[in-house]
């Protein structure tokens, strides 16, 4: 579906799929979890979800003449380090936009993690005191608009790179490459757990696996507690890639599933149970989860399948999108496990 689009190669290509029978027996062992690992995906600054969607925007970054590539996120944005990554990667410069959306008072919050390594890297890393929101922010529009009249060419990437063009690609190459590996392994998942904030990692998976009926089977966790908001995100974003692919198919209202359960108490900031499902997928399966969104996915994949939502025998698949350098930001929380 996705031949005619230019891409960028960022990533090491496919990533493994691999089987989780510890946590799967410590869920009660009558459903099947497998994770996908697109935290392993690249060697750029440790990897993650978000370099699946650059590597169809570079092309049209490099093709617009730019020389600045501009994005904006929280302080510990995954998505900011990964643009300051690319950038460092095709010669470009940075200029970043670190509001502050997570009500977080870890002394060290501001000073590790993604925002460390975003600095480390080389980018023009700029801290506003704005709150949360997942839509097109203003201090992002001025930080392109400075990066011009100082004379550069800016390329501005919104947060999650969600609301560009060709954000939906990357995770419609997903669904794609899920049914690769699901025929080699001779087998086929039920559901897909992924986390949602801005967006476009859902959109693209609904449109990547509309193509086989199973759009609907796509359940995002949501993590940001806008759930209408983001509901509305995922649904033009879904649309506007399937139109953009030539899908040749509507997407309905009811291929957008996002559960709402789990986002509390606010975006980045962890519930008792998002901590306990961190420990647990740590301590069965050394496979570790953030704080702000794996751990709230993973809550709800273990709290789901507690409740008996999947049915006995169900293949369930986990989406790991990576994020794990935020952990160290909640150093005070995690301080002994």
């Amino acid at each position: 579906m996705l031949e005619r689009f230019e891409r960028y190669p960022l990533t090491f290509g496919p990533t493994p799929i691999e089987a989780l029978p510890r946590l799967s027996e410590a869920l009660g062992g009558q459903v099947e979890i497998w994770a996908k690992r697109d935290d392993c995906n690249s060697g750029l600054a440790l990897g993650g979800n978000k370099l699946r969607k650059l590597e169809y925007i570079v092309p049209d970054a490099i093709a617009s003449g730019a020389d600045t590539l501009v994005s904006i996120g929280g302080v510990q944005s995954n998505h900011t380090r990964l643009v300051a990554a690319v950038a460092a990667k095709i010669g470009m410069k940075c200029r970043l936009v670190q509001e502050s959306w997570v009500p977080h008072e870890d002394a060290v919050y501001d000073r590790v993690g993604n925002i460390l390594m975003t600095r480390l890297m080389g980018a023009d890393s700029r801290i506003v005191a704005d709150g949360f929101d997942i839509g097109i922010r203003r201090s992002w529009e001025q930080a392109i608009e400075e990066v011009r009249k100082a004379g550069g060419v800016p390329y501005g990437i919104p947060a999650g790179a969600s609301e560009h063009r060709f954000g939906g690609l990357g995770y419609v190459g997903f669904a794609e490459e899920v049914r690769a590996q699901e025929a080699e392994l001779g087998l086929r998942f039920d559901y897909i757990i992924v986390c949602v904030v801005t967006g476009s990692t859902q959109a693209g998976m609904i449109v990547g696996f509309k193509a086989d009926g199973r759009a609907h089977r796509v359940i995002g966790i949501d993590a940001s507690g806008t759930l209408d908001r983001t509901r509305e995100q995922v649904a033009r974003i879904a649309r506007n890639t399937a139109e953009l692919i030539d899908l040749g198919k509507e997407i309905d209202d009811d291929d957008i599933v996002i559960n709402p359960d789990y986002a509390y108490p606010a975006y980045g900031i962890p519930s008792e149970e998002t901590n306990h499902a961190i420990r647990l997928a740590a301590r069965t399966e050394a496979m570790i989860t953030d704080p702000v969104y794996e751990g709230k996915s993973m809550q709800g994949l273990i709290d789901l399948t507690r409740k008996g939502f999947f049915a006995q025998g169900s293949k369930v698949l986990y989406a790991h999108l990576g994020g794990v350098p935020a952990l160290n930001g909640y150093s005070y929380t995690y301080r002994n496990g």
